[in-house]
């Protein structure tokens, strides 16, 4: 095998072995064009035919108020579905259309990266990825959508600069490149720090002789999180907030949930690739020592997101965004005659998922009626007859809770508000909503069980609840006549303020929407 100094010393060899080929060169592209096609064709279809979720409606209002940040999470899937929205028009296909599109962007940034160390070897590297149900099926614009984009493209730059023989300049522009899609990845969601960690393990273990590489990386990142701290200093923290306090107050050690992880990991490698990296685990171990960059990239979020396991549960998303690393390692390692068995196992595993969602899409909501989920089906496809019921010239649609006030606000294209406390999840209200332009004003609060009236009188002169019926299912509207708002400020913003916006002495502030409408201070006073 031949190889340059600074690829041996980066683990990273410049040329493929003879027997990387396991199958034809036309063969393999016959694959990678039926998978990419016929994968991009089901989740076009899926696009279009499923309602839109909670967590999409509550991303879409970010696409309509653009901004540098929000309360969950930075802004960058708010700077897409606004994109979006301008260029294909406000409908959900468009919003959707970057996530439709995701697995053909990733499989082409992995194919680029890893050509050159891999061969034709890299073309099963992303047949394997493609082939993972989760990319035949996935079609909701989430956070994870850009976090995804840009942390591949981020590695995949990087894999190209470590090979690079010297740190010329070509080299160093690279890192620079890599460092700049760090910085977008950052923007898109917090778990972009993980990938940084990974990276630093990398130069401390191995490339210590490029650490002006890693600099380069770190310099070209950190516009992406000075915005962020920018933004949070004016708006109370409220990233740090959740992230870090409000949304942790109730987690603890519970045995079951490293199990969990241990469970989801198992299956979003698909029984196929833990089979057959399993019975060639010395390969695996031999490959994985060779591209250590690689390795790092699996092992290091692996290892981060175990620990985190003992307190949280981690969701299937957390991992997205280093899940392609694990299928190269796997195709790089496997012998040529095993890859297009592990190739059939992966497409019938995913097979099993495209029958199952095939099915589902072709029910219709009535055929769910028997199951506790009729209730939300009944609120997703049925939610323009709904609120048909409830809308009316003069009056404030609202929701109990934040999923049904999304689907019913991104339904109306009118931004529908929480009415009471809420939770931890989905705060944007405190940014957007002065509720003291609804003083005296006629509110109408959409429920899904009977509610609790007493929760409700102390903030309208009158208080009355509607039942109504749809497809089925009962939902309850209350109307509260003559909103006091000083009375919701005393009551309900009070709690909010009190759970919500305990932030740090420490932490400075230039501003803060909810104090500043709570108190009209930066900072209220406790």
């Amino acid at each position: 095998m031949n190889s340059s100094p600074a690829a041996a010393s980066s683990g990273l060899p410049l040329s493929a072995q003879p027997d990387f080929q396991g199958d034809s060169k036309g063969g393999l592209m016959r694959w990678l064009l039926a998978v990419g096609l016929a994968s991009l064709a089901l989740r076009l279809w899926i696009s279009v035919v499923f309602p839109v979720t909670g967590d999409e409606a509550f991303f879409y209002w970010w696409g309509v108020y653009k901004d540098w940040g929000y309360y969950d999470h930075p802004p960058m899937v708010g700077w897409l579905i606004g994109l979006m929205r301008a260029l294909f028009g406000d409908s959900l296909w468009a919003i959707r259309l970057p996530a439709v599109m995701l697995p053909l962007a990733l499989g082409a940034a992995l194919g680029w990266a890893l050509q050159p160390v891999a061969g034709q070897r890299a073309g099963w590297a992303v047949l394997f990825f493609w082939l993972a149900p989760i990319n035949w099926l996935n079609v909701l614009i989430t956070t994870d959508t850009p976090l995804m984009f840009w942390s591949m493209l981020s590695v995949a730059v990087m894999l190209r600069a470590e090979l690079r023989p010297r740190l010329d300049a070509a080299a160093r522009g690279l890192y620079a490149l890599s460092g700049v899609f760090l910085g977008c990845a950052f923007l898109s969601k917090y778990f972009s720090v993980v990938l940084g960690l990974a990276y630093l393990v990398y130069f401390a273990f191995w490339r210590r002789d490029r650490w002006q590489g890693l600099a380069l990386v770190v310099l070209c990142a950190l516009p992406g999180p000075a915005i962020n701290i920018a933004w949070n200093m004016d708006h109370g923290w409220s990233n740090i907030m959740f992230n870090l306090f409000n949304r942790n107050e109730d987690d603890h050690f519970e045995l079951r949930k490293p199990f969990m992880y241990l469970g989801m990991m198992l299956y979003l490698a698909s029984p196929a690739a833990v089979w057959l990296g399993f019975k060639h685990r010395q390969a695996l171990r031999s490959t994985a020592a060779q591209h250590r960059l690689l390795t790092c990239l699996v092992l290091v979020p692996l290892a981060f997101f175990a620990l985190l396991s003992f307190k949280k549960v981690i969701g299937l998303h957390w991992v997205l965004s280093f899940y392609p690393f694990g299928f190269a390692l796997l195709a790089l390692a496997l012998p040529a005659e095993r890859l297009k068995a592990c190739a059939l196992g992966l497409a019938l595993f995913a097979g099993f998922h495209v029958l199952v969602v095939t099915g589902i899409g072709m029910s219709s909501p009535a055929d769910w009626k028997k199951t506790s989920l009729y209730p939300s089906i009944v609120r997703s496809f049925d939610v323009q007859a709904i609120l048909q019921q409830v809308d009316a010239p003069g009056v404030v649609v609202m929701a109990d809770a934040y999923t049904p006030a999304s689907i019913y606000g991104f339904e109306l294209r009118r931004y529908v508000p929480v009415f009471g406390p809420g939770r931890f999840h989905a705060r944007q209200d405190d940014m957007l909503v002065d509720f003291s332009l609804y003083q005296g004003k006629t509110v109408r609060i959409i429920h899904g069980g009977p509610p609790d009236l007493a929760n409700y009188r102390p903030y309208f002169d009158s208080v009355a609840v509607r039942p109504i019926e749809q497809s089925g299912v009962t939902f309850y509207v209350v109307e509260g006549q003559g909103f006091n708002f000083p009375a919701y400020r005393d009551g309900v913003l009070a709690t909010i303020f009190k759970r919500y916006y305990n932030i740090p002495s420490w932490l400075p502030m230039t501003g803060c929407p909810f104090c500043e409408r709570y108190c009209g201070q930066v900072r209220c006073p406790r």
